[in-house]
């Protein structure tokens, strides 16, 4: 029983975890874009959410996801309409990823010149500190809704980019932009609009899980480090995908600290190694 509790765990962490690879795997799929800046804005969507929850502690801190999401939405925009498209028309891809690079090395040390860097986290109330018991196992409650919020996100954004017409000039726009400039979309505007999710939702589960742990100006490196994970395990490109590397690397996690508490990251690097030499492609298959 102990260890279906250990595996049961590590897959609602992993829901979390694939909320951080979602937004990766959005740029990357519509821009082939990798933005070595995407923990960093996971680590500001947390900042955001401490000092929005500090400042109005009458509400329950969870209300606080709504203006933190918001925040990251329109960060993204200004990030890609000011920074990013223009070093697109570059077109050298390297050029758009030594640029994130470069702004992920801005905002960390803005953060420590801000905030300092003294580790902190968002008080989530009794709501991270509630259970239930099911089948015997004690699960917590947070975990549970955190883990159904990054599935409603997951089949959101599919239905969105499947069945909506702003999804359709998405897949347009990303299979054939100069195709899709002549019927009438302006690409870079369709662009501004997938960064701004993109950032949405790392603000957004930065902030979730701000309410689990602490954070400093330096854990973006460590966030990244799981995003990109997600996404390579995953399959470049593909969203459930994500969903999936985020449970494999969460379980992988808390079994790995069965076997030595210090050290439950590792076996989830080392899952990361494995997929890379056995299934290159990750578990869905990478994006055509």
């Amino acid at each position: 029983m102990d260890w279906i509790s250990t595996v049961v765990n590590g897959a609602l962490l992993g829901g979390l975890y694939g909320l951080f690879g979602l937004g990766l795997a959005l740029v990357f799929g519509v821009m082939r874009v990798v933005n070595l800046a995407h923990g960093e804005f996971i680590v500001l969507g947390a900042y955001a959410g401490f000092f929005l929850v500090g400042s109005m502690p009458q509400l329950p801190p969870w209300v606080m996801l709504v203006p933190v999401v918001v925040l990251g939405y329109w960060a993204g925009w200004l990030l890609q309409a000011g920074v990013v498209n223009p070093a697109l028309k570059s077109g050298d891809p390297l050029t758009p990823l030594m640029l994130s690079f470069g702004l992920s090395v801005i905002l960390r040390n803005g953060m420590v010149a801000l905030f300092g860097a003294d580790s902190r986290a968002v008080d989530g109330g009794a709501l991270t500190r509630a259970g239930i018991d099911v089948f015997g196992l004690r699960l917590g409650l947070y975990p549970l809704l955190v883990l159904g919020l990054a599935l409603l996100l997951f089949g959101g954004l599919q239905w969105l980019l499947r069945r909506t017409e702003f999804g359709r000039i998405v897949r347009a726009t990303a299979d054939a932009p100069e195709v899709a400039r002549l019927m009438g979309v302006a690409p870079q505007r369709v662009f501004n609009r997938v960064m701004g999710l993109s950032l949405a939702f790392a603000a957004g589960a930065g902030f979730l899980l701000a309410q689990r742990s602490s954070f400093t100006p330096f854990s973006g490196v460590e966030r990244m480090l799981i995003a990109f994970e997600v996404v390579i395990i995953g399959g470049l490109g593909s969203f459930w995908g994500a969903l999936a590397g985020g449970v494999a690397l969460g379980i992988a996690q808390l079994v790995g600290q069965k076997f030595d508490s210090n050290a439950g990251s590792l076996y989830a690097h080392l899952l990361f190694v494995l997929i890379l030499m056995f299934r290159p492609q990750g578990l869905a298959g990478a994006r055509k």
